[in-house]
């Protein structure tokens, strides 16, 4: 009795055979396939062994026992192989609805067509129309692909012609489409030909194509095109594709109409005195707000797609004449090297091209300003917007650029000046009070006056951990209700953290876990490192935070003076783009007034040197010339830096 009941508790706990024999593998079957295995899986048949297989060594026989699970898998019985690049694609089938259209694809030789690349999509369109939207329907999986909107018509002329157009359903928008495009080809398209809609190959036989480009079109960004890849992007890129019956050629209508978020105010870089714009996830209006702001025709637009599957585009922004051309170069060199199949966001394009991967330092500023990202502009940096994503990449960029603020710049020099030694002292002190205090309490009394030894003593009498384990423990928590405050939804984020802080340091105090002075520490840690302007850096200083604390917990404040040159001589190596991230601190370079401290802007007559602009000064030598302080002599503005 005692062996059934332990035979029974023990199949609640032992996997079946059949999981642990069967290697874990993915297939897929046709339609035919999964008939065929059903009418046979059923009977115990074996399944036999297939070239396709990579188990072809089992025998029928061994197979044959597996009746049950092929039918379970869809009767499937070829193995999946991952693709390799240039392999065909046609050889799959696929099932259901539209597995006709896609045998007649074979048989047409239309194979290649069904590619996931656009731009292995094989050239050129052709005259017939019925034979390029069988392309097309290949190309975009029609039938089975539902958004893909395929509206058929007939341009009512002399001679009726055929014509379609092809859009992505939620991309487009339809008001553009029904009155700017089919109805002036399906109602206006019997006007007189003009002598322009003559096609030179075909004589004076009017081009419906040219008709429909010049006067039946009315849309501001119209292209013709005579690749099919550049049809297929078009489309993909929310587009409308107008094919007509007998030319060779297609027009590409601009129809994007997808939803967006409007244009907020920034939520990691909010200033009082200044703009209260920030980027959205549309290209254009980002790309638009930075033009507002640098009214020039020199500021160039360069675009680009990286990402096989995603063709993200990525528009490269700098000042002609202004911007250092081999930086220009470096950048488009390094996005033209990106070869990956998917990029969703500039951070991932940011680790693709940044100098130093493996160094906590960011070499990359992002910024979700379009003034601070335009003011970057003015001074000779490259500017990066990528769609879909509402902040802006920064190259080059040193450390002190990311300690700076957009605010800085819109407060009177000693105010500016100020808040920025105010943010350098803070961002020493979240770096290394907490590793202080440890090194103090634990190894160096003698540093700690008389009074605050005898209190801290006095407080941490009750408490059972080493300073070193009771600073690790308050530190994570505090790191815990940021990252919860962070996550939670808006409302009620603040609370948490807010809460979350008091009741937990209060309760640690009270269960005599944690001394109050260490509570006094590390707040003031957490509130100096809320302090630094850029989220990048700041998640740089938590992580060199605990650094610190360790070697501080282990050689006082030796350990903490080492590990301080060990990051300042990392640093002196970092370059970003081939600038150092020190610069201009070391090595020395001249330029503005504007580096720990905020010099006056009538002084700052020199953009910075570390980009090698083309255009070193930016504003005469004297600008306040009603000021009789300033004379008429050589301005009074230092060339070096703050």
């Amino acid at each position: 009795m005692a062996a059934s009941i332990w035979q029974r508790l023990s199949k609640l706990v032992t996997p079946s055979p059949q999981v642990t024999d069967d290697a874990f593998s993915l297939y897929e079957a046709t339609r035919q396939e999964r008939k065929d295995d059903g009418e046979e899986g059923g009977g115990g048949k074996g399944r036999g062994t297939s070239q396709d297989d990579p188990q072809s060594d089992r025998t029928g026989q061994d197979q044959g026992g597996d009746g049950e699970k092929a039918s379970d898998h869809g009767g499937a019985s070829r193995f999946v192989q991952p693709r390799q690049a240039g392999e065909r694609r046609g050889e799959r089938k696929r099932a259901g609805a539209g597995a006709d259209d896609t045998d007649d694809a074979d048989k047409d030789g239309l194979d290649a067509y069904r590619t996931d690349d656009p731009n292995k999509v094989p050239d050129p369109i052709d005259r017939s129309l019925d034979l390029n939207l069988k392309r097309l329907k290949t190309v975009f999986r029609i039938p089975q692909n539902k958004d893909l909107v395929l509206r058929e018509f007939i341009i009512s002329r002399d001679t009726p012609v055929k014509g379609a157009i092809l859009f992505i359903d939620g991309m487009a928008a339809k008001e553009i489409i029904d009155w700017a495009v089919l109805q002036p080809l399906m109602l206006l398209a019997d006007l007189p030909p003009m002598e322009a809609d003559r096609d030179p190959q075909l004589g004076q036989q009017p081009d419906i194509l040219e008709a429909a480009y010049n006067h039946l079109v009315p849309i501001n960004q119209v292209s013709k095109t005579d690749r099919l890849p550049d049809l297929v992007k078009g489309v993909l890129a929310g587009g409308t594709a107008i094919v007509l019956d007998g030319t060779d050629r297609a027009l590409v209508v601009e129809t994007k109409g997808w939803e967006h978020r409007s244009v907020g105010e920034p939520k990691q870089e909010a200033v009082i005195r200044g703009p209260h714009e920030a980027f959205n996830e549309t290209m254009r209006t980002n790309t638009a707000m930075i033009r507002r702001r640098l009214k020039t025709p020199a500021l160039m637009t360069e675009f680009m797609e990286i990402g096989r599957l995603s063709n993200v585009e990525v528009a490269m922004m700098y000042i002609d004449g202004l911007t250092n051309t081999a930086l220009v170069d470096e950048v488009r060199t390094r996005l033209k090297a990106i070869k990956v199949d998917y990029v969703s966001d500039s951070g991932t394009i940011e680790q693709f091209i940044e100098d130093s991967p493996f160094s906590l330092y960011p070499s990359i500023l992002s910024t979700e300003r379009p003034d601070r990202t335009a003011a970057f502009l003015s001074e000779g940096h490259v500017v990066l917007i990528v769609n879909n994503n509402p902040f802006a990449l920064v190259v080059p960029i040193t450390l002190v650029g990311l300690m700076h603020t957009a605010e800085d710049a819109y407060l009177r020099w000693p105010f500016g000046s100020f808040l920025r030694i105010l943010r350098t002292v803070s961002y020493f002190v979240a770096l290394s009070l907490p590793a202080l205090y440890v090194a103090a309490t634990a190894y160096h009394h003698e540093t700690i006056p008389t009074d605050l030894a005898m209190a801290i003593a006095a407080s941490r009498e009750a408490v059972p951990f080493p300073v070193v384990v009771e600073v690790l423990l308050l530190a994570f928590s505090f790191e815990l209700i940021t990252e919860a405050a962070t996550r939670v939804p808006n409302i009620i984020g603040p609370t948490i953290g807010i809460v979350g802080a008091l009741v937990l340091g209060q309760a640690a105090v009270q269960a005599g876990i944690v001394s109050p002075i260490l509570v006094i520490v590390i707040a003031m840690t957490a509130l100096a490192a809320f302090t630094v302007p850029n989220y990048n850096l700041s998640n740089t200083l938590r992580v060199l935070r605990y650094v610190h604390l360790l070697a501080g917990s282990v050689l006082g404040f030796y350990g903490i003076a080492v590990v301080f040159f060990v990051d300042v001589a990392r640093l002196s190596v970092q370059r970003s783009f081939g600038v150092p991230m020190l610069n201009p601190i070391t090595p020395m370079k001249g330029g503005q007034g504007d580096v720990i401290l905020r010099g006056p802007v009538f002084h700052m007559e020199k953009r910075p040197r570390y980009t090698y602009p083309q255009e070193l000064n930016r504003q005469p030598p004297i600008v306040r010339k009603w000021d009789r302080t300033q004379g008429s002599g050589p301005s009074k503005g230092k060339e070096g830096g703050g």
